[in-house]
């Protein structure tokens, strides 16, 4: 599978890989001739004294090994490139793909384990194509260049060469086959260690709050301790790779000095030759040594490999229609039909047979109890999940049939949990609205409740935003989430409990603001608050994933139990009246 996944990502460059083997063998051709010279200035200079042939074979050398220095330069340069660039395009297409994932699938992956896929695992793969360019190429050309050279200098000694060749592949093959199954482990671990460090961050006030630090480094240092075992086992079985090759070696140049020295010695063979033969012996090992180190890294490279094979393979569960419509009917209008979701692994559905329709021009409310599956019916809508049977539609049309701009251009979706990106106030707002311009973005505001704030900050619009909006406080992240949809002006506005954090002041004039400027939208509205929806032109009341009602605040309050169990624990008989 490693094979497969490196081709299909190098394919595009395979003019570099070209460029790197090409040169690798000049290189290579380079080394395994400084041995053969080394031998005929021994051989033809020394022995008979001859010092001019020594210096005019002394100078073939120094040029053979400049073209080694600059083909070897040329070669990592070449393969140094085509790594990196291996790099950013896996790192581009995992979070292309992911991306394209329905929520459903990237819950199933996981956010740490998203995130150990997209850097610590492309850089693994990395790293090993720049390990293999850079030495196991040569280490092919070296090892069959120099058992040809060494056949060349003395055939029966060659033996020894292959002897050696072999025990070094066995030796690397039983290794290889530990590896492997640790080093996928290791991966798995990794994500472990990045999903609790990431919790812990995230919920630092929670575990602080509750006292729960030590506990959570109970549950750290565990996931660490698991994590440096499998690096101890993984470590034990890497550690025989290093002696294992240079055992080999060593009793590789013992055997060739000891049969060596009895062929020169009965003149069989030249002191010339045995050097030459030695030093072929060191260039042949000395190749495959550093080959180990690719080695080392390939079992978990192809572990990593596998992990974002996976990722880029996943089918999301949300298809693009095959003619997607991009004109909508009736301006606005929202209707979902007969709708019933279930979450993956749940006994019971979420939403069972829920009908509903929202017109442009009203507000329509959403209540119910934690649970009964107000936001989920919410996120329907945008497609952020597809109804088992049933449909939800936008102007006529089923979402699913819908192309993804036009449905995006039409619905603003504001979440419960408010999230701001790091950059400026403005960059925020633009999300939805990219060609806004100040003023655009001032009325959002302002009809958002959030210019005052905004201009007291230093920057006003420029003010800069940290990752997820942590310097600012929660109501004025949800104000200006709610100016970010309110930018985009879409034809239908999906507000998900997005007053939670505003007070009842701010929360009243922000109602009133947006009745006004989104008049002709379409405004749908969770709360948990009755105090919030009172006022809206229908409430449909939700239990246990159905319809229990719909109707006015009047309405609901005399003829629906449910709801006026709702208003009965927030508000007073008088406030309710």
């Amino acid at each position: 599978m490693l094979g497969r996944f490196l081709s299909a990502f190098l394919r595009p460059y395979g003019g570099y890989i070209v460029v790197v083997v090409a040169f690798q063998l000049v290189q290579s051709a380079a080394a395994l001739s400084l041995p053969t010279l080394n031998a005929d200035i021994v051989n033809n200079g020394v022995v008979k004294g001859d010092g001019g042939y020594v210096l005019r074979v002394g100078v073939v050398m120094l040029g053979c090994t400049l073209v080694q220095i600059l083909s070897a330069a040329t070669a990592f340069y070449a393969a140094a490139r085509t790594s990196a660039a291996l790099g950013r395009d896996v790192r581009a297409a995992v979070f292309q793909r992911v991306q394209e994932l329905s929520v459903r699938e990237v819950q199933h992956f996981g956010a740490p384990s998203l995130l150990t896929r997209t850097t610590n695992d492309v850089q693994q793969v990395q790293v090993l194509v720049l390990m293999v360019l850079t030495m196991m190429v040569t280490a092919p050309i070296v090892g069959f260049g120099g058992v040809l050279m060494a056949l060349f200098q003395d055939a029966p000694m060659c033996v020894l060469v292959l002897v050696t060749l072999t025990a070094l592949t066995l030796a690397f093959v039983l290794i290889l086959r530990q590896m492997g199954p640790l080093s996928a482990s290791q991966q798995e671990l990794i994500d472990r260690v990045n999903r609790i460090v990431r919790e812990q961050i995230t919920g630092v006030r929670v575990v602080r709050a509750f006292v729960r630090d030590r506990r959570e480094g109970e549950r750290f240092d565990a996931a660490n301790a698991d994590l440096r075992d499998i690096g101890f086992r993984l470590g034990r079985v890497q550690a025989f790779m290093n002696p294992s090759v240079l055992l080999i070696i060593e009793c590789s140049n013992i055997a060739v000095l000891w049969f060596g020295g009895h062929r020169v010695h009965d003149g069989s063979m030249q002191a010339g030759s045995l050097i030459a033969l030695l030093n072929y012996l060191v260039q042949i090992l000395q190749a495959v040594l550093l080959a180990t180190m690719a080695f080392q890294l390939t079992p978990r490279a192809r572990a990593c490999a596998e992990r974002i094979h996976e990722v880029l393979t996943a089918e999301s569960s949300m298809r693009p229609a095959d003619s997607p419509v991009t004109e909508l009917g009736p301006r606005g209008l929202l209707e979902l039909r007969n709708v019933i979701f279930s979450y993956p692994g749940a006994e019971v559905p979420v939403l069972r047979g829920v009908d509903l329709v929202a017109r442009p021009g009203q507000t329509t409310a959403i209540i119910g109890s934690t649970g009964s599956g107000k936001s989920t019916l919410l996120n329907l809508v945008p497609r952020l999940f597809d109804a088992d049977s049933g449909s939800a539609r936008v102007g006529g049309v089923d979402v699913r049939r819908i192309d993804p701009a036009t449905l995006v251009s039409s619905v603003r979706l504001v979440p419960q949990k408010p999230y701001l990106f790091s950059g400026t106030v403005a960059s925020n707002l633009r999300h939805g609205a990219p060609d806004a311009d100040h003023e655009h973005l001032w009325r959002a505001l302002e009809t958002a409740q959030a210019r005052e704030f905004v201009e007291a900050l230093p920057g006003g619009l420029d003010h800069p935003i940290t990752q997820g909006g942590r310097n600012l406080s929660g109501g004025q992240r949800q104000r200006l989430t709610i100016a970010r949809a309110l930018a985009a002006r879409p034809d239908i506005y999906l507000l998900d409990d997005c007053f939670s954090a505003l007070d009842a002041v701010t929360d009243a004039a922000l109602r009133r603001a947006l009745i006004r400027d989104a008049k002709d939208a379409t405004v749908v509205i969770v709360a948990q608050r009755v105090s919030t929806i009172r006022d809206a032109d229908r409430i449909v009341v939700l239990d246990a994933g159905r319809v229990v009602g719909v109707g006015t605040h009047t309405e609901l309050l005399r003829d629906n139990p449910t709801y006026r169990e709702i208003v009965s624990s927030q508000l007073t008989e008088g406030e309710a009246a």
